[in-house]
C-alpha cells in the first residue's frame, strides 16, 4: 500500500465528507492505494455513524472510535498502530489543510529520502490570539530540539516513512513534538514544506490559551526527558553529590571555627547555635535524598508500559 492517512477528530461530523470525497479524489488522480483511518476521539455529535457510512461507500475507510475524549496524542498513536502504507499522511478533519498537498509530501519522502516531512503554514487564517502563541511556541521549539529548519511544529499536515510512525510513542500532548521524538529515535531527515491554509469551514477551534501554556511544559518534559530519561543519575546524581558536598565542607567549617576558638581561648558558641549548621544539615539532607532519586530514576527509566492507556469502543 502507498499511503496511510490518519485523520484524528473530534466532532467534526460536518466536514468528514467533504474530507473523504476529496482525499479519495486526490488518491485516484495520481493512482495511489490508500487507506484513510478516522480516529474518533470520543465525538459526543454524529461523526462516527458518518464514518460508517463512508466505510459502507469506500472501503479504502477504516475508523476506530474511543469511548471517550483521550487527546490527540493517543488518537494520533493508534492510527500510527494500524497504519499500513509506505507512507503516513497526518492532517486534521477540519478541512483546514489540504488533501491536495499529498502527492508532493509523498514524493519528497519516496524520491528526496526525508524521513519526515512537516507542514508550514506560512500564512494562516487564524485570529491572533493563536497565531501570536504559536509564533512564540514553535520559536522557543526550535530553539530546544535543534531542528531549526521548522517553522510549524504544530500543524496537523505531515508525512512519515512507515519506519518512523512504528519506532515512536506519541502520549500525553506530545504530538506537538513529533519532529523531536523522531529526532530522537534516530530519524533526523527532517524536511518543510510550504502548505496552503484555509479558513475553517465548519465547527469551532479547539485551540485555547491552557494549550499554549501546556506545549511549554511538555517541550520542557521532552527535553528533559531526552538528555536524562535513560540516565537519571547523571542529573539526579551530580545535583546530590554537588549539595552533599557543600553542606559537609560547611559543617567542617562550623565545626572547625568552634574548636580553633576553644584552642585559642576565645569566646565560642554551640554549633547548634549557628544558623549555617542547620544550612549545612539542610544541603546534606537533600543531597542525600537527591542521589537516591537518582538510583530510584535508574531503576524506572523508561520502563512504563502504560503511558497510552485508553479503552476503544468499536473499530471497522
Amino acid at each position: 500500500m502507498d499511503i496511510s492517512v490518519v485523520v484524528p477528530l473530534f466532532n467534526e461530523a460536518e466536514s468528514l465528507p467533504e474530507l473523504e470525497a476529496w482525499i479519495a479524489r486526490v488518491m485516484k488522480a495520481n493512482n495511489f492505494t490508500y487507506e484513510i483511518i478516522f480516529i474518533n476521539d470520543g465525538s459526543t455529535d454524529t461523526s462516527w455513524k458518518v464514518i460508517n457510512d463512508l466505510k459502507a461507500k469506500n472501503p479504502c475507510v477504516k475508523g476506530v472510535c474511543f469511548r471517550r475524549n483521550y487527546g490527540k496524542s493517543p488518537a494520533l498513536n493508534v492510527g500510527f498502530e494500524r497504519a499500513q502504507g509506505d507512507v503516513v499522511i497526518t492532517m486534521d478533519a477540519d478541512l483546514q489543510d489540504s488533501p491536495d498537498e499529498i502527492p508532493e509530501l509523498y514524493r519528497m519522502i519516496t524520491s528526496d529520502g526525508y524521513d519526515l516531512v512537516s507542514g508550514w503554514k506560512q500564512k494562516r487564517y487564524d485570529p491572533l490570539s493563536k497565531t501570536i502563541p504559536t509564533k512564540l511556541f514553535n520559536a522557543t521549539a526550535r530553539k530546544v530540539s535543534g531542528i531549526k529548519n521548522l517553522h510549524d511544529f504544530n500543524c496537523g499536515l505531515k508525512a512519515y516513512r512507515k519506519d518512523v510512525v512504528k519506532n515512536i510513542e506519541v502520549y500525553g500532548e506530545m504530538h506537538r513534538y513529533i519532529p523531536y521524538l523522531a529526532k530522537n529515535a534516530g530519524f533526523a531527515v527532517i524536511g518543510e514544506k510550504v502548505v496552503h491554509h484555509q479558513a475553517r469551514k465548519y465547527g469551532k477551534t479547539k485551540f485555547g490559551l491552557n494549550r499554549f501554556v501546556n506545549g511549554y511544559l511538555d517541550l520542557l518534559s521532552l527535553w528533559f526527558i531526552s538528555r536524562f530519561g535513560s540516565k537519571p543519575m547523571h542529573i539526579f546524581g551530580f545535583l546530590g553529590t554537588l549539595m552533599f558536598l557543600v553542606g559537609f565542607i560547611a559543617a567542617i567549617v562550623v565545626g572547625a571555627s568552634k574548636l580553633y576558638a576553644m584552642y585559642h581561648g576565645e569566646p565560642y558558641r554551640l554549633v547548634t547555635d549557628s544558623p549555617y549548621f542547620y544550612i549545612a544539615l539542610t544541603m546534606m539532607l537533600l543531597g542525600s535524598q537527591f542521589f537516591l532519586a537518582g538510583f530510584i530514576g535508574e531503576l524506572i527509566a523508561r520502563t512504563a508500559s502504560e503511558r497510552n492507556k485508553y479503552s476503544i469502543r468499536e473499530e471497522i
